[in-house]
C-alpha cells in the first residue's frame, strides 16, 4: 500500500484546467460544486500523483467513490433501469404463465368433476375439487378423466363410492409414476 503524498496546488490547478473545471463523473462545476482532484487508480491500491492518474471530481462524486478503482465503475441509471425493466418483464411473463396454468388446472378439474358427478357445478364439494386439482396436476387431465370414467362405470349411481374409487385409482397411478 502506497503512502498518500499531498498533491501540490500547481498540479491541482493543472488537472482542473485540463478537465475544464468540470467533474468528470457528473459534469458539475463551480460555483454549484466544490472540486477535488481524484485518483483514477486509488492511492490505497497503489496509484500515484501522476497527471495521467488524476482527474477532476466534485466533492459528492469523489467522496462517494472512495477508494474504488474506475475499472469498477458503478452501473449507470439507464443500465439499472433497463435491468429493472427486464426483471419486471420476466416477472410479468412468469405470472402470466403461472396464471394460465392455474386456469387450465381449474378448468380441467371442473371437467373431471362434471364427469364424476354430472351437474357438479352447482355446489360441488370443495374438498373433492381440491383433490381433483391435485390429481390433474400430478397425472394430467387425460389420465384423471380415464380414472373418472372407470369409477363411474363401476359405481354409476353412487357418487360417494365412485369418488372414493376414483381417488384410489389416481393414488395408485401416482405411486406407479413415482416408482
Amino acid at each position: 500500500m502506497s503512502a498518500r503524498k499531498p498533491i501540490s496546488k500547481g498540479l491541482r490547478f493543472k488537472v482542473f484546467k485540463r478537465d475544464d473545471f468540470t467533474c468528470q463523473y457528473c459534469g458539475a462545476h463551480p460555483p454549484e460544486a466544490i472540486l477535488h482532484v481524484d485518483h483514477i487508480n486509488p492511492v490505497k491500491l497503489g496509484g500515484g500523483n501522476e497527471m495521467e492518474n488524476l482527474l477532476t471530481a466534485c466533492s459528492s462524486c469523489n467522496l462517494g467513490k472512495s477508494a474504488t478503482a474506475l475499472d469498477q465503475k458503478p452501473r449507470s441509471l439507464a443500465d439499472k433501469a433497463a435491468e429493472t425493466a427486464e426483471r419486471e418483464a420476466q416477472i410479468a411473463g412468469y405470472a402470466a404463465v403461472m396464471e394460465a396454468a392455474r386456469d387450465r388446472i381449474e378448468n380441467d378439474a371442473w371437467r373431471v368433476a362434471e364427469s364424476l358427478t354430472p351437474g357438479a357445478e352447482a355446489g360441488y364439494n370443495r374438498d373433492r375439487l381440491n383433490g381433483i386439482r391435485h390429481f390433474v396436476t400430478k397425472l394430467g387431465v387425460h389420465k384423471v378423466l380415464e380414472a373418472s370414467d372407470i369409477a363411474r362405470a363401476k359405481y354409476p349411481w353412487a357418487d360417494a363410492k365412485a369418488f372414493k374409487y376414483f381417488c384410489g385409482i389416481c393414488w395408485n397411478r401416482i405411486r406407479e409414476a413415482d416408482e
